[in-house]
């Protein structure tokens, strides 16, 4: 409640104007029992018609004002509800950026994305929903046992007795599907993974014939999550009838006792209908408080998770030392001291006693097997994960010195998986520079070699991408996210594995036009083909998480057994 509330004090004016007018349409709700039995007792009974035709036209001025009034407190409510979802949604959004790499993998994304779309909206429909019946219901409720009180006392116990019961059932309801709420969100989340595994992986389920498995695995997901919301929802809908039965069996004895006392003499039948009337209102507000409970139910449920979102904090603290480029000739531009890695929960370190220094402007290789730790090794560079032993330095400093801003803003990544934006060519360049011109952005097309294919395209750099890239290939993805990276003319330039879909020629040319820039960035290249590498100033041979040899490629075909393993296998012998 607290984390709601937080969201809710910039509409402090509507969160008081919204109940504030459902309670007027109360009030006037609460006057309709007693105009209905003056028009039977005194119109009716009287024989007066005027007096029937002037009781009704103040009913459908009742009817009017508390129309206006309902409209008033939703205005209010549907204000306060939406602002508060949007203020939340904004700051989770944030609070999501500012999470390190280490807590969304352990989060997972499908988790994340229910917590910013489906709990945000139950979070603002409970909202609504309580600023507008949470306290009217509860208003009409004893508010129509006071009016019975003032029709006849004896008659009133009846409600004395009813409501007591009611309140029972609704909250005891409450209290035990609170906490299975909570299980239907997390099953909601499952079956958001196994779909959005589905979308993102159709290519590769069709190519290997997966169909009716991963519709088994959907099917399976979706049923338990069915059958906890069956579960869920019995017990819920166990809410009505029970209040039916308990609201009925008072009507019928509000009707008996209204019997013998009319027959008595005690009682008139306006005041009988009155009565009934009373509780046939507490009949339908008890229906609306318990769809409400329902509703602020889950709305807490998702509250609670959305919290807990916010109560990670980051594993990565923010440095305080802005990166610049006043750095002197003899200062390692990277270096590496006995870097070791572990992911959280990992059993074992991915990277482990890594060491070495890179030079300003130097191009660094570095190849190993699949899972030897390469990916892992440059990540490190721009603080995606950070070391769990060792340093690495930037121009003399640990990286965790600097700001995150300014070291990534020193620091450019192409990784392996090529993503584009749904946008322009000229939009999804402009991520690496905001202020890029076009003359700017053509260039960097020219050095990632997509200058070629982008001039062919109608619009050139107006052209349209498809979310993900889908209408282009995927040498021409790989080159358009190089051109996002090297745009901003970055002190370091990270390449991990993002020319495996280019050609060997277009590699090379590729190589050479980065080696060419003004100024030339320090470059990382991680490739498994040893042709990229072959001219590196430093190649790094990793083995396992392991630095198996570190040198030029001359130096290594010579004495390092891994890389002749890994250049043998892509040459033969003699070439």
């Amino acid at each position: 409640m607290k984390m709601i509330w937080k969201y809710l004090k910039d509409y402090k004016k509507e969160c008081v104007f919204a109940p504030l007018f459902k309670m007027l349409e109360a009030i006037f709700e609460l006057f309709v029992p007693l105009v209905v039995s003056s028009i039977i007792d005194k119109g009716i009974g009287g024989g007066d018609q005027n007096y029937i035709i002037k009781m009704c036209m103040l009913l459908i001025t009742l009817a009017v004002i508390g129309l206006v009034c309902a409209i008033t407190a939703q205005f209010f409510s549907a204000k306060a509800a939406v602002g508060c979802a949007t203020g939340m949604r904004h700051s989770l959004f944030a609070h999501i950026q500012g999470l390190s790499y280490t807590e969304i993998d352990t989060i997972g994304s499908s988790t994340l994305i229910t917590r910013m779309t489906s709990d945000i909206n139950q979070v603002q429909n409970g909202v609504n929903l309580v600023l507008r019946l949470f306290l009217r219901s509860p208003f009409i409720v004893f508010g129509a046992m006071i009016m019975a009180f003032t029709i006849d006392v004896q008659a009133a116990l009846v409600f004395v007795a009813a409501i007591p019961v009611l309140a029972v059932i609704v909250f005891g309801i409450m209290m035990i599907t609170r906490p299975l709420y909570k299980k239907v969100q997390a099953g909601l989340d499952k079956i958001l993974l196994v779909t959005r595994e589905n979308l993102t992986g159709v290519r590769v389920i069709r190519a290997f014939n997966k169909e009716e498995e991963e519709i088994e695995r959907f099917e399976k997901a979706n049923e338990e999550l069915n059958g906890l919301q069956k579960f869920v929802g019995s017990i819920s809908g166990l809410m009505n009838p029970l209040t039916y039965v308990v609201v009925n069996v008072s009507i019928i004895a509000l009707i008996w006792l209204g019997a013998v006392r009319v027959d008595a003499g005690t009682l008139t039948t306006g005041a009988v209908i009155a009565l009934y009337n009373y509780m046939s209102q507490i009949l339908v507000e008890l229906i609306k408080l318990a769809n409400l409970i329902v509703s602020v139910t889950k709305a807490l449920a998702c509250a609670n998770r959305i919290d807990g979102v916010f109560a990670i904090e980051s594993s990565m603290e923010d440095g305080k030392v802005k990166a610049d480029d006043s750095v002197k000739a003899d200062i390692p531009a990277v270096e590496f001291r006995n870097v070791a890695l572990k992911y959280a929960n990992a059993a074992e370190d991915s990277v482990t006693g890594v060491t070495f220094k890179v030079m300003k402007g130097q191009t660094v290789g570095i190849i190993g097997g699949t899972g030897s730790g390469k990916s892992t090794l440059v990540s490190m560079i721009p603080r995606f994960y950070d070391a769990t032993g060792g340093q690495v330095l930037i121009d003399g400093r640990d990286v965790k010195e600097y700001t995150l801003e300014s070291l990534r803003d020193k620091v450019a990544v192409v990784l392996q998986k090529a993503q584009l934006f749904k946008g322009s060519i000229r939009d999804n360049i402009k991520w690496g520079k905001p202020d890029a011109t076009d003359e700017e952005i053509m260039e960097a097309l020219e050095v990632a070699q997509a200058k070629e294919f982008v001039v062919k395209k109608d619009g050139v750099l107006d052209s349209f991408v498809e979310q993900g890239g889908k209408n282009l290939s995927g040498g021409q993805r790989q080159r358009l996210t190089i051109a996002r990276a090297v745009v901003k003319k970055p002190d370091i330039l990270i390449l991990d594995d993002s020319a495996s879909a280019l050609d060997y020629a277009t590699d090379a040319a590729l190589r050479k036009s980065i080696r060419e820039m003004t100024p030339s960035p320090t470059l990382f290249i991680v490739s498994q083909r040893a042709s990229s590498l072959k001219f590196a100033d430093i190649i790094v041979v990793l083995d396992d998480g392991e630095v198996a040899g570190i040198g030029t490629h001359d130096e290594l075909l010579a004495a390092c057994e891994v890389y002749q393993e890994i250049y043998y296998s892509q040459y033969k012998k003699g070439e």
